[in-house]
């Protein structure tokens, strides 16, 4: 480093200045923000950057809300990652709204940013969006539905098990694709909630976890006894549904779907606990974020979404052992070779 530029340092430290020295070129530093660390999905989305970055020679920073819903770590995360020099966030927002301003930050600090799975609101504020086609997740397992369900949907009593009051985007593309797909009309598709379809018996929220989703199935099975096809967002709130509806004696008359493909829950599915689920790729996801950031930091070239789409579409797969006639899905057998967690 020339003396001219550690004399102009010391010199501002002196006055209480802080001034950020050169680093070097080759270093690059990624920083990936979770939702919560225990979740399979997150927990394999973490190892698919950790290889990526070992593999490329970059450094990972990882960092996770408590639960499900916990913006506040994410937000400080952002501020340590802006503060540690990194080239790029890859981010899962527990607040797709709220966090807005710390991402711009982020990026005006000359920070790419990438929204992982889940995108932001508006979905422009990162850079970049890797993630399943969540609208169209949710609307493979609503046709599975509806079709295994034949006239009997007409009737049906649907309960919704969504993640948290705050309704990020990823909640609600699940929640309005199912509906699309199932035959009942979203009304408004940004916002979870309005619908007035007599079909639905309500919404409960889950933070995405066993022990949430079976409250919210208690919650839902006191409003209407009857409800017979429960949607959830992901397979740990559909794992709690089952344990509070076979608590009851009705883990047989309930129809459960879910999001997410982890092993366990592709288990699940063989097991009879859930009749369909759709698979996304978190590993592929994750990976793919840190060669973005990695090539941004060595060319400045930001990624671009795959064409035809606002976002870059990671892949989704329908895993059941059941299959609907006009519904693409693929059997257990092949979930599980493709399943992670």
């Amino acid at each position: 480093m020339k003396k001219s530029v550690i004399t102009a340092a010391l010199a501002g430290l002196a006055l209480g200045v802080v001034f950020a020295l050169p680093a070097n070129a080759a270093d690059t530093t990624v920083c990936l923000i979770t939702k919560t660390d225990t979740n399979p999905f997150f927990v394999k989305m973490k190892e698919g950057a950790t290889a990526k970055a070992k593999e490329l020679g970059v450094t990972l920073k990882s960092y996770a809300g408590k639960i499900d819903g916990d913006s506040e770590s994410q937000v400080a995360a952002i501020e340590s990652c802006i503060a540690s020099g990194a080239k790029g966030i890859l981010i899962t927002a527990s607040d797709t709204k709220g966090i807005v301003s710390s991402v711009k930050k982020a990026r005006d600090a000359g920070l790419v940013v990438i929204a992982l799975d889940t995108p932001l609101e508006p979905a422009d504020a990162a850079d970049a969006t890797f993630a399943t086609d969540n609208l169209l997740a949710g609307k493979l397992i609503g046709e599975w539905a509806k079709g295994t369900m034949g006239d009997k949907a007409k009737t049906a009593k649907v309960g919704f098990l969504d993640l948290t009051p705050s309704q990020p985007s990823v909640d609600v593309l699940r929640d309005q694709g199912f509906m699309i797909g199932f035959g009942i009309d979203p009304k408004d598709p940004n916002k979870i909630g309005d619908e007035t379809d007599p079909r639905i018996v309500g919404h409960d929220v889950t933070n995405g976890n066993e022990e949430g989703g079976r409250k919210a199935m208690e919650n839902l099975l006191q409003k209407d006894p009857g409800i017979n096809v429960i949607h959830t967002i992901n397979e740990p709130a559909a794992v709690g549904a089952y344990q509070a509806l076979k608590a009851v004696g009705m883990e047989k008359d309930v129809l459960i779907v879910s999001v997410d493909g982890g092993c366990p829950g592709v288990k699940s599915v063989k097991e009879g606990v859930i009749g369909a689920t759709s698979q996304q790729y978190p590993l592929m996801m994750a990976a793919m974020g840190v060669e973005a950031v990695k090539k941004f930091a060595d060319t400045g070239e930001k990624p671009k979404p795959t064409p035809g789409k606002a976002f870059f579409d990671t892949g989704v797969s329908l895993v059941t052992d059941k299959p609907v006639a006009g519904v693409p899905s693929i059997d257990v057998k092949e979930g599980t070779a493709k399943c992670w967690g």
